[in-house]
Formats: C-alpha cells, structure tokens, sequence
C-alpha cells in the first residue's frame, strides 16, 4: 500500500522529462533508454535537445508518458511517437507549462513594459477591489 508521500511518476522509458539544467534548460525531451542509477539516455527530437546521457537530478518528470515506446528507439520513431501522442500539444496546455511560458515573457520585459504592467495592475485593484467589496456588502 502506497503512502501519502510516495513517489507518483516512476523513471520508465517513453516519459517526457524537463531539463533543469544546463544548456538545455527550460526543453522538453523523452527518455529513451535507462544507463544506470543515476543517469538516462534523452532525446527530444522535436524540441531540439540532442541525444545524450543526463542526470537524473538535472530532470523533473512530467505526468506524460508515451506507451510501448521500445528502449532506444531511433530520433524518427520518437518523433512519430510524439506526433501521434500528440504529447507536446498535451504539455503546452498544462497550467504548468503555462506558468513557465509566463516567467519567460515577464523576463522579455523592458523597464518600460513592467511600469505599464504595475499600472494596469493598479487600475485594477482600483475597479475590482470596491466591486468586490459591494457584492460583499450586498450578501450580508
């Protein structure tokens, strides 16, 4: 029986990983075969990351698994395993690829582009904030 804290995605081949770090950061790959304890053989052939050994402690797994993907299977099976999957469509649409997308943008800002921002913000908190506070005065 599985407790509370137990592990939920388990290292498999055919799981869509996130690099953590290094040159590769930020990009989706798949693991395609196992080396040891501590390392995997990735490749993401549609994200531009090159096949390679990585650590594991360099990967985050995502819930995305693709089913009877053989152990080393070739750049075009992997790619084709994708397509059919329709698996990086699948991520894009998560709230945390979403997340990601948005500290990347925010990080594109200029100075000028975050003073807009803090003041549409602040336009708002100026109409949301007394609505709000309205209706709450209206249920009571």
């Amino acid at each position: 029986m599985a407790s509370q804290g137990s592990f939920q995605r388990q290292v498999e081949v055919g799981r869509l990983v996130l690099i953590n770090y290094g040159k590769d950061s930020g990009k989706l790959a798949v693991i395609v075969d196992i080396v040891d304890h501590s390392r995997a053989l990735i490749d993401g052939p549609t994200t531009g990351v090159s096949r390679q050994a990585f650590a594991y402690r360099r990967l985050t797994l995502t819930p995305f698994v693709i089913k009877d993907l053989p152990r080393a299977a070739g750049k075009t099976a992997l790619a084709k395993a994708l397509e059919k999957n329709d698996t990086i469509a699948a991520w894009n649409k998560t709230s945390w690829a979403q997340k990601l997308q948005g500290r990347v943008a925010r990080a594109g800002l200029s100075d000028f582009d975050r003073f807009k921002l803090k003041k549409f913000k602040s336009q708002r908190r100026a109409t949301v904030g007394p609505a709000l506070a309205q209706l709450k005065k209206q249920q009571a």
